[in-house]
């Protein structure tokens, strides 16, 4: 048997915003590999086999998904939004080092709708010029790094999408990322909370940089930082496209 491994995202929420692609890769799978809120999103089926694990153990799951297809099964493994933003996809293709009997499997990355763009697509377009995304997560990466990523951006007048903004074991560093805009940012740029974009429990909140405070997200949130240009018109916020030349 041959097998095929696709790595799939479920957008962010709405059954409406998962690709026909990945949703046809989906049907056409054996098993289904990855993170239990997502594996639960995926509805039982005759012939379909649930491989549900817990968050922190992607590089066995990928090698999981990897070995199940090696051995002929048509493996899907789900991240939420897209597999390739803080997802699935690289810890894929980080297991595959070094495994050179793997890499010639049939392997197919299947773009999702991410968090970040359904959050902006509710706000109007406040990623509608150049923005960063940056995962505010320390588990892979030193909390200095975070914020020296911050720092460039806000001095690079990008917008930024933040994921993993505030959780349980680190309920401060949001916090300290929005102690360190407001040392790089006006007081005035706003700052967007969508938390659960699409879902029943979606909920919008915009607020102006100095009114911001740690508690208004949380794991399930994806916060929007606009920048010194982005405006409001009506109820929804842009960034524009042009940017001045510089002194001007």
């Amino acid at each position: 048997m041959t097998g095929t491994l696709r790595i799939v995202g479920l957008g962010p929420g709405a059954e409406g915003l998962i690709t026909p692609d990945a949703q046809a890769a989906i049907d056409a799978a054996t098993d289904i590999v990855g993170y239990i809120p997502y594996v639960k999103r995926i509805a039982p089926r005759p012939g379909l086999t649930l491989h549900a694990s817990d968050n922190r153990v992607e590089m066995d799951r990928a090698a999981h998904a990897l070995s199940m297809t090696a051995e002929g099964k048509h493996v899907v493994v789900v991240s939420s939004g897209d597999p390739g933003v803080f997802a699935m996809a690289a810890a894929i293709f980080e297991a595959l080092e070094g495994r050179p009997d793997w890499q010639a499997l049939d392997i197919e990355v299947l773009p999702g709708i991410t968090a970040m763009l359904a959050a902006a697509a509710r706000i109007g377009a406040p990623l509608g010029h150049d923005f960063a995304a940056i995962n505010l997560s320390d588990n892979l990466k030193p909390w200095e790094e975070v914020t020296r990523r911050l720092r460039h951006a806000a001095r690079g007048g990008f917008a930024m999408a933040f994921y993993n903004p505030r959780s349980k074991s680190r309920p401060h560093q949001f916090g300290e990322a929005l102690a360190v805009l407001k040392e790089e940012l006006p007081g005035s740029v706003p700052i967007f909370f969508a938390r659960a974009v699409t879902t029943p429990d979606e909920a919008i909140r915009t607020v102006t940089l100095d009114e911001a405070k740690p508690e208004m997200a949380d794991m399930r949130t994806v916060v929007l930082v606009g920048t010194a240009a982005t405006r409001a018109v009506g109820r929804f916020h842009y960034t524009p496209r042009s940017v001045p030349e510089a002194g001007v």
